[in-house]
């Protein structure tokens, strides 16, 4: 079990039943899944930002990410239908836990200028956030990287209100910015 998982069990779920005062403890909200995607725009221009994302996706998440294709062409943009415009990777059970741990305390402390992601959710119970750069990531060879690519990060919970989810994931080490 991954140490994240572990501290969950132990201590989240227990400080999130006190706090919220559930009468079942099958409420306390729960990390469902994360999903990390990447607008590729440059693979219209040039072939091998596809395969290159790609392989700098699955190298942060480890699984092999989807790509996701163009619904219907659009001439102002030169899109034409089915052509790759993104990739997505969904995280789930174990992966879910070991990224999480890895982008709260290794990523996000490496992110230049850094003082905290901003508190602001979904409305749903949802929180998504984006990165400006790959290269945070320890595991990414910087002498390959050619270009710099930006993500999005969405952590997908069972809460049903933005509050919840905020402490759920503060609990889980996700740094906020403080409310001074």
């Amino acid at each position: 079990m991954s140490r994240l998982k572990q501290k969950y069990k132990n201590e989240v779920r227990k400080a999130l039943q006190e706090k919220f005062a559930y009468s079942n403890s099958m409420l306390v909200p729960q990390l469902k899944k994360i999903v990390i995607s990447m607008g590729i725009a440059e693979a219209i221009k040039d072939k091998n930002a596809i395969q290159d994302c790609t392989k700098e996706l699955a190298l942060l998440s480890g699984q092999k990410p989807i790509v996701t294709r163009s619904k219907k062409s659009i001439a102002n943009f030169k899109l034409r239908e089915g052509q790759a415009v993104g990739l997505k990777v969904t995280l789930r059970r174990e992966r879910m836990y070991d990224f999480m741990d890895r982008f709260c305390n290794i990523v996000s402390p490496r992110i230049r200028d850094f003082r905290g992601f901003p508190e602001k959710g979904d409305g749903r119970g949802c929180y998504s956030l984006g990165l400006e750069d790959q290269q945070i990531y320890p595991e990414i060879n910087l002498d390959e990287v050619k270009r710099t690519q930006g993500m999005n990060i969405s952590f997908v919970t069972s809460a049903k209100t933005d509050e919840e989810c905020y402490e759920l994931l503060k609990l889980l080490g996700l740094p906020f910015k403080r409310a001074d």
